[in-house]
């Protein structure tokens, strides 16, 4: 309760308001209720629930609710978080379902609508941060996400199983298993009615694997080739039956063909580390310090390879979900361009199936 007084005397307009516990012993959905006179004469009412280690896939979400009066002025109950320390998956997952929160080190979002708004981040947590059971940074979690977001697979129900059938590479049932659970944990991911799960946030693990994405671990390799426009394109789509399939427009180019909206000069490819050479012999290109006008960029993981999307006498692009994240860590216009790919191509194959943007 003392953090919640708090951050209420920062604002000193706010008068004659009280914190104290639940005093509605038959109903312990909420700990800590605050009461909170409005200048506008209404009433303001903060629910506090307060968890040790609140987790996405447990919240209560219960909206913001209004009881209003007879003489026209009403009461405005906002349910609150309060925790130790409050995750930015946490955070948002308020934010969609109309909760406020904050946590013992000051951080806060508390809204009241028609009242006041309190928000403060940054402050260091004054308790262990609660370590995540996975890592979406890594490789093989990569493989089972991208399965999970490609477009072409939205809206499907899915067992650990089914998951790891569709890895490429293979990871092992464990790894899936811990991704899967994470993911759970996390509300990215829900059960089926029917047995199974089935992705229930696109966006949010989309954004959270963005950021945890090592776009650093690509070797990028510069060359100059003479060949331009259809000499190119059709050089370049003899690659992918030469190196069975680990060769793909990427980045920018790949975004020419799935939503375009960015011009790039340079032609982006992923090629596998050991089909290099006949990717250099295939189109005339020697490797160059400066003036390139192909970005060559080799994966540590053939799994970007995944789910490539094929085109008529042409390389294949790479997945719509690949291509997002890499445009988000390329620089230049890469955002701008990775904001278009998103509202054109992904947002649109997730609606279709219902799924929650």
């Amino acid at each position: 309760m003392a953090r919640l007084r708090e951050l209420l005397e920062s604002v000193p307009w706010l008068r004659g308001w009280t914190v104290e516990q639940n005093p509605a012993a038959y109903d312990r959905a909420f700990d800590i209720w605050a009461k909170i006179p409005l200048p506008s004469r209404n009433v303001a009412e903060l629910w506090v629930r307060y968890c040790d280690l609140p987790r996405p896939s447990q919240f209560p979400y219960v909206g913001l609710t209004r009881e209003f009066h007879a003489d026209g002025k009403h009461t405005i109950r906002v349910p609150v978080l309060g925790a130790p320390f409050i995750t930015e998956r946490m955070a948002e997952l308020c934010e969609q379902h109309g909760w406020s929160w904050f946590d013992l080190a000051g951080n806060c979002r508390l809204s009241v609508p028609d009242g006041f708004f309190i928000e403060r981040r940054g402050n260091d947590p004054v308790h262990r941060r609660p370590r995540p059971s996975a890592n979406l940074g890594t490789a093989e979690a990569s493989r089972v996400i991208r399965v999970l977001l490609a477009p072409q697979n939205a809206g499907m129900r899915w067992t650990q199983r089914e998951i790891r059938r569709h890895c490429q590479p293979g990871v092992s049932i464990g790894l899936v298993n811990k991704v899967v659970f994470h993911l759970r944990e996390q509300a990215f991911v829900i059960d089926h009615p029917d047995g199974g799960f089935r992705l229930h946030d696109p966006l949010a693990l989309l954004e959270a694997w963005q950021k945890a994405y090592r776009f650093d671990r690509r070797l990028r390799r510069g060359y100059f080739t003479l060949k331009q426009g259809r000499q190119l394109r059709e050089a370049l789509a003899s690659l992918g039956s030469i190196t069975g399939g680990h060769a793909a427009y990427a980045a920018f180019s790949a975004a020419d063909f799935q939503s375009p909206h960015v011009r790039q000069p340079k032609t982006w490819l992923f090629v596998a580390a050991n089909w290099e050479d006949e990717f250099a012999a295939a189109v005339d290109a020697k490797p160059v310090d400066s003036g390139e006008n192909l970005v060559v960029l080799i994966p540590e993981d053939d799994g970007v390879f995944y789910l490539a999307e094929a085109g008529q006498d042409r390389l294949a692009c790479t997945n719509a979900v690949q291509t997002y994240v890499d445009l988000r860590h390329v620089g230049s216009r890469g955002d701008e361009a990775a904001e278009a790919l998103l509202e054109q191509n992904l947002k649109p194959a997730w609606r279709a199936h219902g799924m929650n943007l």
